[in-house]
């Protein structure tokens, strides 16, 4: 993370100049992609408890938004880890503008190696609660409050069923019955097995895959492009950007990247 944060002010000017520079003097493109956005504004979710929010078709992943939005973020997350909270409190905060917006979807898959190297079964269940919110349309909702608290549950014993369930009752219509039971018997242990393989399968060809991983219409941010994730206002402004001119990916971001790669390798040759 050290290599991460020592790109941020490069990234930052590099990622804000580029975007902005892409809008600008005025012209027909410049006006169709404003008119773009008071397109979108008109029609945007009122807040984020209207995202419409469903079990994706292929049973594994979460999905958050416009379901005909062909822009995507996917998220890999295990609840357990650090590094991911520190994502959700930080970088995340930037796609709720997008994702109201009609400008992305969120598509969440989780995983729970965290269990394996701390011992416990916390991911597994909060993974399972996350699914059960969704049966009640709260998943949103509830991962929210999740990740809000996961530093002080981790500190204090973990995802058990009765902090799970403690924490549940922050998002107002959430407990009842059905919820209820489904996080005491674990009763999307299906899902929790099959997400965690659709991790590790996302994976396979890539050395270490960790949490969180973030795939911008299937563009891995990674290297140097890895620290947007924690700057929500990066985050954000890239999306929008990749939304309206998915090319600029090959031709800005990529080189963006490995200028930054560049940079990094630089700057800790001369420190050695």
């Amino acid at each position: 993370m050290r290599t991460v944060r020592a790109a941020q002010a490069a990234l930052a000017v590099g990622l804000a100049g580029g975007v902005l520079a892409a809008c600008g003097p005025r012209g027909a493109a410049a006006d169709d992609a404003e008119a773009e956005g008071l397109r979108f504004e008109k029609i945007r979710y009122a807040s984020v408890e209207w995202l419409p929010e469903r079990l994706a078709a292929d049973g594994t992943t979460i999905e958050v938004g416009d379901p005909e939005v062909t822009t995507t973020l996917h998220v890999y997350e295990d609840p357990r880890c650090p590094v991911v909270e520190e994502y959700e409190t930080t970088g995340a905060e930037g796609i709720e503008k997008p994702l109201l917006l009609r400008q992305t979807r969120a598509r969440y898959t989780f995983a729970t190696f965290k269990d394996e190297r701390l011992g416990g079964d916390g991911s597994k269940r909060a993974v399972n609660a996350l699914r059960a919110a969704l049966e009640q349309q709260k998943f949103v909702e509830y991962h929210l409050v999740l990740f809000d608290n996961q530093a002080t549950v981790e500190a204090s014993g973990g995802f058990t069923t009765d902090r799970l369930l403690k924490l549940a009752a922050q998002v107002p219509g959430l407990r009842g019955e059905a919820f209820d039971s489904a996080v005491r018997t674990m009763r999307y242990r299906a899902f929790v097995t099959a997400s965690d393989r659709a991790f590790d399968k996302a994976g396979e060809n890539i050395s270490d895959w960790g949490t969180p991983s973030l795939l911008v219409d299937g563009h891995r941010l990674e290297g140097g492009l890895y620290g947007v994730a924690f700057e929500a206002d990066l985050l954000g402004m890239m999306v929008t950007d990749l939304h309206r001119r998915p090319w600029r990916w090959e031709s800005y971001y990529v080189p963006l990247g490995e200028m930054l790669d560049a940079k990094r390798e630089a700057e800790e040759a001369a420190q050695s």
